[in-house]
């Protein structure tokens, strides 16, 4: 039965609205950036001249350099390792049925509920004392474990949605377990792997109370850190702010571009088969 026209006008009229809801912020922020550095800025206003020198600016500034050196680090060393990882997991508990599978799939769900700001002063302490604080390596791994909850319960979930009958068709033409995983299974699940790299990705980047907790040292804060004090420097200046706030986030946006594709074919995955 096809849709009737009102139903599919008001579905996309509804659409749109959410669109703008999402979209006004950002042009905002765009616009602001482009006003000239000090000035004063109202709402949605057009600036009379577009001052791209804010840009310039903020990087300067905020000493984006080696923020976003110390950004990309730590984001390149805690996705591959956490997507890896739960890959391995998911598939050894979906699909292998380790022993004691449930109390593990239990305890990764409870990690879920695990709040960052519960453990955050803890960990330091106990990262201090094995000399992992102002270092990169100390923030990869709490990332890790951070993330680790979530991405095992992604991957668990996906494998357990494959059809068992391809993973025995692999068996019966003599693949081994690791073979099943990397010859039949990853490649039909590209999607659900690609979410979750393009979803660690973000949480890693925007990552703030944690850094700011174990890296003392300013060189060596995040993007998200050194706007956190970027903020209390030029608070006034809204301009240079939203340029410093574009320059953040422009990594996120420009990974989702890329990925946009598979990321919303494995939400929408995850969705129907949720």
């Amino acid at each position: 039965m096809r849709p009737s026209l009102p139903g599919t006008g008001l579905r996309y009229g509804i659409l749109s609205i959410f669109a703008l809801v999402v979209l006004l912020p950002f042009v905002s922020i765009v616009l602001a950036a482009l006003h000239p550095s000090g000035s004063q800025v109202a709402g949605l206003s057009i600036p009379d001249a577009w001052s791209w020198e804010n840009f310039a600016l903020a990087w300067e500034q905020g000493g984006y350099d080696d923020l976003m050196r110390s950004s990309f680090t730590i984001t390149f060393g805690v996705v591959p390792i956490v997507v890896v990882c739960a890959t391995l997991a998911g598939y050894s508990l979906a699909i292998l049925k380790v022993w004691g599978r449930h109390v593990i799939s239990v305890a990764f769900v409870l990690g879920l509920t695990l709040p960052v700001e519960l453990v955050v002063i803890a960990l330091y302490f106990n990262l201090r004392n094995v000399g992992l604080t102002n270092n990169h390596i100390g923030v990869i791994l709490a990332e890790i474990a951070l993330f680790l909850p979530f991405s095992v319960y992604w991957m668990q979930s996906h494998f357990s949605s494959v059809p068992e009958e391809l993973v025995e068709a692999g068996r019966i033409d003599g693949a081994r377990d690791m073979t099943v995983l990397l010859r039949v299974l990853l490649p039909i699940s590209w999607p659900a792997i690609t979410t979750l790299a393009v979803l660690v990705f973000m949480w890693s980047w925007n990552q703030f109370l944690l850094v700011i907790v174990l890296m003392q040292d300013p060189s060596l804060r995040t993007a998200p850190g050194g706007l956190g004090f970027f903020v209390g420097q030029y608070s006034t200046n809204i301009p240079l702010l939203s340029a410093a706030a574009i320059i953040t986030i422009a990594p996120i946006v420009a990974v989702y571009l890329i990925f946009q594709r598979n990321f919303v074919s494995g939400i929408s995955q995850g969705a129907i088969k949720g």
